[in-house]
């Protein structure tokens, strides 16, 4: 694909390019071979699928798979599973205080979790032990070296999760060719597959994560149209429900083990029975079905907006693709087909089907003859703008724009002599600051210190092809420039993502009016500075009279604007006071064309 591969160095040998899908209950690794995506198998028992579970040995060792499944038991705390739920997260996020057999470090940043032997890990470490465990098994398939990888993320990774996920791959040493969204990934492998054309909906729900994505294949050109979905729901959430039903009020780190692995064992016999037995409880399908219905409801909330966003109705795909081992559960497949109103297609292994597209576009990035023969066209979930005067928010990318984007907006200076800009980058669908999310601060300074209005600063946002943001401010007269890379301390929750969707929908209204307030109340402000600025430096021009109603004028203005919620009024005050000092400015004027023309001869 073109615009995507990284330049490298010529006379270093990279060896193989894999695909990785690092999922939250079990990862994959993928390679091209003889023109075709194959995930590759573990030398012991042959297993594709490796849990994504690490276990801290008390001697400082690491196990990673099923060798680490089998230390849970006996060392909950000390073996850890599901870690994709918390990369990017922070010690106050929600995730942190669901049901799990969890030893938490002390902290307000990033999570860290207490192990035997050594100090506390992070999710980020956790997930490069995993990696590395991957790219072994790659390197023992090819006998070579395997140094490069294209890495999927849900597609609702938000920017801390994705740099999260980067730096997972570097730990690893993995160069990260690429973060790629997972239903892409699917659709890519199926796509190409089946040589499919048309609209198809990716229902991706796996073990800790959900994603909706509406795309459109045409010829090779893979074109995300919109994105929905959940980076804290999944079949974990099945489990813990489960669980909950053999629990007590409050259970050990190792009762809560072995509740969850007894819950994901009845799990998955529930798919093909119709009862099983979950530590001396009889448990049936049917009440299976009921317990995970809220659940499995909350996908479809993001399914139907995400068709909305995409300007199509149900009823014109061409096929709903499953993803993900938690889509095995027959109340998802039917919830799918209800939602629909169509079977969905599962021909290809959802467990395996995201792997096979990583491993797709890792070739496409490393293979000269085929770099251009697909195009993927993806998107970012959430608008991203920056704050201007009054707390409104300016969007210079809207959601669901097609990245890799640039955008950038020339803006100016409030005040008369201002030297510095401050740069808020802000996420989300909400018209004032104060209703979205901050995601980084900093300043530009060396401003020429001109009169307001006059100083130029133009501000630039890049989405790179990881969905990463770049910000960029540049004073246009001095060529003076800040940069910085978006890197937030943690990253957006499921429930800050969908309620920001859902306030901008039910908040439209209220926000365009609070929006145009503050539009004309810093038109006001404006007017006032300069008002006050002028009858500073030429009130000799007005009589003694002029000069008393134009203040109050003024006065009557400034009160107005603190007062007032009716953004007409305030306009019509201000055009009031406009017209009133019209004789002023055009004393103001000819005073400056005199000066101008004294001496001069025409």
């Amino acid at each position: 694909m073109k615009g995507l591969l990284q330049i490298h160095d010529p006379l270093k040998p990279k060896g193989h390019a894999v695909g990785i899908d690092l999922g939250t209950t079990n990862s994959l690794v993928a390679g091209v071979i003889h023109g075709k995506p194959v995930c590759l198998e573990a030398d012991e028992g042959g297993a594709k699928l490796l849990p994504s579970v690490v276990h801290y040995g008390r001697d400082g060792g690491v196990l990673v798979g099923q060798r680490a499944v089998a230390q849970m038991p006996q060392h909950p705390t000390d073996t850890l599973k599901s870690v994709k739920r918390f990369m990017g997260k922070s010690h106050g996020d929600a995730e942190t205080k669901k049901l799990g057999a969890y030893k938490f470090a002390g902290g307000t940043g990033v999570v860290r979790f207490e192990v035997s032997g050594g100090q506390p890990v992070t999710p980020i470490e956790v997930s490069g032990e995993i990696l590395r465990a991957l790219k072994r098994r790659a390197e023992s398939h090819f006998a070579g070296k395997v140094e490069q990888a294209v890495i999927t993320v849900p597609a609702y990774f938000d920017d801390a999760q994705r740099q999260a996920t980067k730096d997972a791959g570097r730990l690893a040493g993995l160069e990260v060719l690429r973060l790629l969204n997972e239903p892409t990934a699917a659709a890519l492998a199926y796509g190409l597959d089946k040589g499919s054309q048309g609209h198809f909906a990716v229902y991706d729900l796996g073990g800790g994560t959900f994603d909706i994505s509406i795309l459109e294949l045409t010829d090779g050109v893979f074109q995300v149209k919109s994105v929905g979905g959940d980076s804290a729901l999944g079949g974990d959430d099945f489990d813990r429900a489960l669980a909950g039903l053999v629990l007590g009020e409050k259970p050990t780190p190792a009762e809560i083990s072995t509740a969850l692995q007894a819950a994901r064992a009845a799990k998955e016999r529930l798919t093909t029975e119709t009862k099983v037995d979950l530590l001396g409880r009889t448990v049936t399908r049917d009440e299976f079905d009921a317990l995970i219905r809220p659940l499995i409801e909350k996908t479809g909330v993001a399914c139907r907006r995400a068709l909305k966003d995409a300007e199509l109705k149900a009823g014109e795909l061409d096929g709903v693709v499953l993803v993900g081992g938690s889509t095995r559960v027959p109340a998802v497949r039917r919830f799918v087909a209800e939602v629909f109103g169509r079977e969905p297609l599962a021909d290809i292994d959802p467990d395996q089907v995201v792997a096979l597209g990583a491993a797709v576009q890792a070739d496409l990035l490393t293979n000269a003859e085929r770099r251009d023969e697909v195009l993927l066209l993806d998107v970012i979930p959430l608008s991203l703008g920056l704050e201007t005067m009054g707390g409104v928010v300016e969007k210079l990318i809207p959601r669901n724009s097609t990245i890799p984007i640039g955008q950038a907006q020339v803006f100016t200076t409030f005040q008369d002599g201002q030297n510095a800009m401050d740069i808020h980058v802000v996420q989300g669908e909400r018209e004032l600051v104060e209703d979205c999310r901050s995601l980084a601060r900093f300043r530009l300074t060396g401003i020429p210190a001109l009169p307001a209005g006059i100083g130029r600063v133009e501000v630039k946002f890049s989405v790179d092809a990881d969905g990463i943001l770049s910000v960029s401010a540049k004073e246009q007269s001095t060529g003076i420039e800040q940069k910085i890379t978006v890197k937030p301390t943690h990253g957006l929750t499921d429930d800050e993502i969908e309620q920001m969707l859902l306030d901008s929908i039910d908040h439209a209204e209220d926000d365009i009016q609070k929006r145009l307030l503050r539009e004309q109340q810093i038109e006001a402000q404006r007017i006032l500075i300069d008002a006050a600025k002028q009858l500073s430096e030429n009130g000799d021009l007005l009589e003694p009279a002029e000069r008393a109603e134009l203040e109050a004028s003024m006065r009557s203005l400034e009160a107005l604007s603190k007062e007032t919620t009716d953004h007409h009024r305030l306009k019509q005050a201000i055009v009031g006071l406009d017209e009133q000092s019209k004789p002023f400015v055009e004393r103001i004027m000819n005073r400056a064309i005199s000066r101008a023309v004294v001496g001069q001869k025409v």
